[in-house]
């Protein structure tokens, strides 16, 4: 579930359930998620959003394994395995008074770091076609083949947005398509993700391509990558994204000595 759709008093009954009458249009009982999720498992998405007034609740269910729904002074007991996730700097939060610190202690106990999909470009066309074809059976469309062409331009995006921006353009290309082949024109994806890169300051040669390109600057800068005289600078990139290109193209820069 999701702890950034509704607000503070909708999420404490939804994950822990409520009494009849326990507030106003309360007219029946209602279960909540950790009631449901007993000896099973509970996703909670956005945990950074949750409001600090619930946030002693969600620990004490962790730490003691027991709450009450509102309304009632009744111990329920449950056993939940917890996954969190959030897109905020935890750290900081806590750094801010705006995270318990004991809460994120209690969570993070097996932290998974999931990249930026920049860094990660060889997942795009499976996302891509994961979207494509959830979104096209959702909206009732026959949608069963993807360009080559656009898969190679959706993984060379830079996608500040990560996957969730992604799928937004996935959606919008299913929606405008008319036939059975996905169809998603460059201005589409370019008035979505704008081009966040520098200006290259190295120019491809007549007949270069960006293999190329970036094989000859790798070799003039003895495979070094960063620092002002490395081949991220030469070419105007961040040296995340030259990383990820070179992932993308199959380019190991130490093969090249």
């Amino acid at each position: 579930m999701n702890c950034a759709a509704m607000p503070a008093g909708l999420l404490e009954s939804d994950l822990f359930g409520h009494e009849r009458g326990a507030f106003t249009g309360a007219s029946a009982q209602r279960i909540g998620r950790f009631e449901l999720a007993d000896k099973s498992s509970l996703f909670l998405d956005e945990v950074g959003d949750m409001p600090l007034e619930l946030q002693p609740k969600l620990l004490r269910v962790l730490q003691e394994q027991e709450f009450e729904r509102l309304g009632s002074n009744k111990l329920i007991q449950t056993d939940v395995r917890l996954i969190a996730a959030t897109n905020r700097d935890l750290k900081k939060m806590v750094a801010d008074r705006e995270f318990r610190n004991d809460l994120y202690y209690r969570l993070n106990v097996f932290p998974i770091q999931l990249p930026p999909l920049r860094e990660r470009p060889e997942d795009i066309p499976l996302l891509v076609k994961a979207f494509t074809f959830k979104i096209a059976r959702r909206m009732g469309r026959n949608i069963d083949s993807i360009p080559a062409e656009t898969l190679r331009t959706l993984s060379s995006m830079e996608w500040p947005g990560n996957v969730r921006e992604l799928e937004n353009v996935v959606e919008r290309a299913v929606l405008l398509t008319r036939g059975n082949v996905l169809q998603l024109s460059l201005p589409d994806i370019t008035a979505v993700t704008p081009d966040t890169s520098p200006v290259a300051t190295e120019s491809a040669k007549e007949g270069e391509d960006e293999y190329q390109l970036i094989i000859r600057v790798l070799k003039e800068t003895n495979g070094v990558v960063a620092g002002p005289k490395g081949a991220a600078q030469r070419l105007g990139l961040k040296r995340t994204t030259l990383l990820s290109r070179m992932k993308r193209l199959g380019i190991d820069k130490d093969a090249l000595a």
